[in-house]
């Protein structure tokens, strides 16, 4: 285990989306437009009537993947929540519609159909950067590595 410590908190980022933008382009605009470095999804709620979500589908190296999409159909969005690291947002989202729920990594294509809201809490003091691992996997290092 590998602890990094913020020592304290910037700005707080309330993200509010309406019908037919993308959750994760509107995120990554936000962080070009606001030069933020490292944060944390404090909360997010939504609906979607499209998504993208990407799964692990084995437990060996190197991680097989699927991605799991739903086009035209009303999804509830139960959570977003995830970590935006040297201005790289890593979100995870858990939806789900009349036949049980799903979760995965957000990729771009996760539509908003009625409204979306989500809280940025900015961490400053962190001196970090992502880094693919030997087994393929992106870690977070502190940016010396």
């Amino acid at each position: 285990m590998e602890t990094f410590v913020s020592d304290r908190v910037g700005r707080t980022f309330i993200l509010k989306l309406v019908q037919g933008e993308d959750l994760l382009g509107s995120v990554e605009r936000l962080i070009r437009e606001e030069r933020i470095e490292n944060a944390v999804v404090v909360s997010g709620i939504a609906t979607f009537d499209r998504s993208r979500l990407h799964m692990i589908s084995t437990t060996g190296y190197p991680a097989e993947v699927y991605i799991d999409e739903k086009t035209d159909v009303p999804l509830e969005v139960v959570s977003v929540e995830g970590f935006i690291c040297d201005g790289q947002p890593h979100l995870h989202c858990t939806i789900s519609d009349r036949n049980g729920a799903y979760a995965g990594h957000l990729l771009e294509g996760c539509r908003i159909l009625y409204l979306g809201e989500l809280v940025i809490q900015e961490l400053l003091g962190l001196d970090i950067h992502r880094h693919l691992t030997e087994k393929g996997v992106n870690h977070i290092y502190p940016k010396e590595h």
